[in-house]
Order: structure tokens, then C-alpha cells, then sequence
């Protein structure tokens, strides 16, 4: 064995040596790259961008088989396809909701809204792995699992959770949701998955028609048997939120609140409410101009969770807050429309997509002011942060 390993470091050195003398390159690896995967909803493309430098690389389409998916729809299936355009989509097809990345960084998964489904995508050259339909008509946000090996997407109008199997898109599982199933997210563990339903956002907004809201819930089920162990009733959609690695605290934006709560899983009761302030646009609107019911949309921590970047999405700004305290460090001037908050992986900077300004601010977590604004695609929607091979992305 000692002798065959001296072999291969003499080989090595020769193999060195002779490089450097006749000047052939020696090939270094490549590091990763911490990338920005930005879902641009109504173009259907997503945007990548490094989460460090801030240059942008390539601009995936996501719906390179939208003729082909329309030309295959039921008639009830098309209907649904008019309805999401014509309410949530604000008279636009949603074609990407979420995305996720797998643990190699070299599979993009999407949601696709109006086209009820989800799809994988190589992310170095764009093309189409495989797309599958979810339970009913919607597909919306997801999650993936830690070990890789599961992706959960809300089937919105099913009031379903669907669980696929990555490699291949097939739906390996699925539990009950409250009405509506939005955001949903595992357990630092990964035993452990939490959905959160944000109520029949297309109902009337009126106090007295709230009960036709439905469920609004936090579903709490098993990570390996899909079996729903708790449910916890709250009195308003959910909306982004996160919980704590003690697997206790949560932080939760929830419907027509202009800031967010802290509450306590374990003992089921709400510990603070957070006011953030309005703008004088925002004093002015009606609860029913709130946008699918959102006055605050988009809620990250950073890598300690000592910060907390809130999307103040109907005032167009960015609150950053330190935790535990849960004071206000600043109030961040931002885009037009925030409508999701993310972490870059290094935990520096808050991403925030300005649905409506078709952009992307960045903030910083320990200075906090905007120190970016990059332009991206038509109505900018889900951010999300991961690090991927350098050979993905094109230069």
C-alpha cells in the first residue's frame, strides 16, 4: 500500500512539475457560488444572482411548455387557469410561485400557479427534467426536505399538502391543510413540517363575512409518515412565518397586521404583537385594497436569528428588528411592493422582491440601509438563497 501511494505522489509531482515547465495550465477546482434564485411570476422566468458580488447571471424560462400544458387541459382545469389570472394574478397568468434547489445545487424545482403543477430544470442549461400535476387546481409554495429527499408543495384549492418525490415528480404522499395552504417548512431536524393556511383569500374582506375565510391554521404533521400530529387554530391567515430550532417560538406575519407576532407552540397563546408604522399611501388604503389580504408580506431571520428583515409590502419598506428584543434597528426605504423577504446564504443580506417595481433590494442585516437595487423580471414574487457549483451558472 505504501509503496503504491508513493507511486501516485511521484506521478503527481511529475505531472506538476512538467505543467508549470511547458506552461500548460493545472485546472483548479471551482468554488461555489452563494446565488439568489428570483421567481419573476408573470414573465415565467427566474433570475439568478450572486447573493456576494450582486452580478447577475442567467435567466431561466420556466414555462417552456406552456402551449403544451394548455393544449392538455380539462375543461374545469382551464376554467381554474382564467379564474387565478383574473383574481390573484391581477389579470396575468402565475407562473412561478416558488422554487427550491437540491442539496447538489444543480436542480431548480418551480411551482407553477396556473398551470397547477411543479417542475424540475437543470440549472446549467435551463432544460426541463420533468413536471407534475398536485391535487386540485393550484400549485403554490413548497419545501424541501433536509436530506433532499422530499418536496412538499401546497395544493392551494385541494386545501392539500403534496409530497413528490425530486428525482422523478411523483406525489409519494400528501396531508389535510387548512383552507388555502401557503407557506410551509421543516423542522431544523427535518422530523417535522409546518403548513401554514392563510384562509380563501379571493372571499370578501368584510369583518362581519369573515367566518367564509375558512381554516386558518398551522398543520403540524410528521416528516416521515405525512400523518398530521397537531393543528393550531389562529383567528387570521398565516402568513410568512419561521420557527425557532427550539421547535417553540414562531414568528408569523399574519393577514391585514402591519408588523408580526411572536407566539409559543408549546403553550399555544400569542407572547408579543408587533406594531410597525404605515405610510401616509398606506393610511389611506382599505383593507379590501390590501393585496390577496397582505399588509406585511415577507419575513426572514439571519443565520443567528438575531435579526429579524420584515417586508412592510402595502408601506414599501424593509423594517429590520434585533431578537430578542424585538426593537426596531431601522426602517428601510425599499421598492414598490415588497412581497417576500430572504436570507443570502452567508446571512449578510436581506433579498426583498419588489413585486411591483420589478425589482430586488438588498439590505444589510448589520447596517441596515438598502446597498442594492438590481433590476430583474415582470412582478418579481418568491427569493430564495442557496449555494450552487460554479459551473452552473453562466458567465
Amino acid at each position: 500500500m505504501r509503496q503504491r501511494l508513493g507511486r501516485v505522489c511521484a506521478l503527481a509531482a511529475t505531472a506538476v512539475l512538467t505543467a508549470t515547465l511547458t506552461g500548460t495550465p493545472v485546472a483548479h477546482a471551482q468554488p461555489d457560488r452563494d446565488v439568489m434564485f428570483v421567481g419573476n411570476n408573470w414573465d415565467g422566468t427566474v433570475d439568478l444572482i450572486d447573493a456576494r458580488t450582486l452580478e447577475t447571471y442567467q435567466r431561466i424560462d420556466v414555462v417552456p411548455d406552456l402551449d403544451d400544458r394548455k393544449s392538455e387541459m380539462r375543461v374545469d382545469q382551464y376554467l381554474a387557469m382564467r379564474v387565478i389570472r383574473e383574481t390573484a394574478g391581477e389579470g396575468h397568468d402565475q407562473l412561478v410561485d416558488d422554487i427550491m434547489v437540491s442539496g447538489d445545487g444543480r436542480t431548480m424545482y418551480v411551482s407553477r400557479p396556473s398551470l397547477g403543477d411543479v417542475a424540475a430544470f437543470d440549472i446549467a442549461d435551463g432544460d426541463q427534467l420533468w413536471f407534475n400535476r398536485v391535487d386540485g387546481y393550484r400549485s403554490d409554495h413548497m419545501a424541501l426536505s433536509p436530506d433532499g429527499e422530499t418536496l412538499l408543495v401546497s395544493a392551494t384549492t385541494a386545501d392539500t399538502v403534496n409530497a413528490l418525490d425530486p428525482a422523478t415528480g411523483e406525489i409519494v404522499g400528501r396531508f389535510d391543510a387548512g383552507d388555502f395552504p401557503h407557506e410551509n417548512r421543516y423542522s431544523a431536524d427535518g422530523d417535522t413540517i409546518y403548513n401554514a393556511s392563510i384562509g380563501n383569500v379571493i372571499a370578501p374582506d368584510a369583518e362581519i363575512l369573515d367566518p367564509v375565510k375558512g381554516d386558518r391554521e398551522i398543520t403540524i404533521a410528521d416528516a416521515e409518515t405525512f400523518e398530521v400530529t397537531d393543528t393550531i387554530e389562529f383567528e387570521a391567515g398565516i402568513r410568512p412565518f419561521v420557527v425557532l430550532p427550539d421547535e417553540r417560538t414562531m414568528y408569523a406575519q399574519l393577514s391585514f397586521h402591519n408588523g408580526f407576532i411572536e407566539y409559543d407552540l408549546d403553550q399555544r397563546r400569542r407572547t408579543r404583537t408587533v406594531h410597525l408604522p404605515l405610510s401616509e399611501e398606506a393610511r389611506e388604503m382599505d383593507r379590501s385594497d390590501y393585496p390577496l389580504d397582505s399588509a406585511h408580506h415577507g419575513l426572514a431571520m439571519n443565520n443567528d436569528h438575531s435579526k429579524i428583515c420584515d417586508a412592510g409590502t402595502i408601506s414599501d419598506y424593509a423594517a429590520v428588528l434585533s431578537v430578542p428584543e424585538l426593537t426596531v434597528d431601522s426602517i428601510v426605504d425599499v421598492g414598490d411592493k415588497p412581497y417576500w423577504a430572504a436570507t443570502s446564504p452567508d446571512g449578510r443580506y436581506c433579498f426583498l422582491s419588489n413585486a411591483d417595481s420589478d425589482d430586488i433590494s438588498v439590505v444589510s442585516y448589520d447596517d441596515p440601509r438598502e446597498i442594492a437595487r438590481i433590476p430583474v423580471g415582470d412582478h418579481p414574487q418568491r427569493v430564495r438563497g442557496y449555494t450552487v457549483p460554479s459551473d452552473v451558472l453562466d458567465r
